[in-house]
């Protein structure tokens, strides 16, 4: 149940990071998706949020959402 969930997050928000246009809309977006992972998983919510907005402001400098 948890790995639906999981996908079905991923799935829905990942596309909108093409969509921002900055680093820190992205981040933003990061943070909220690194935060729902965490907290299906059972982890940290703190830890998913630090992860996703770091991963969001830098998805861009490495090409994966231009």
């Amino acid at each position: 149940m948890q790995i639906k969930y999981l996908a079905m997050v991923a799935v829905l928000i990942t596309p909108l990071t093409g969509c921002l246009k900055n680093d820190v809309q992205r981040a933003g977006v990061g943070a909220v998706a690194g935060a729902a992972v965490v907290g299906v998983a059972g982890g940290s919510l703190l830890t998913g949020a630090v992860i996703g907005a770091g991963a969001g402001a830098l998805c861009d400098d490495v090409g994966l959402c231009k």
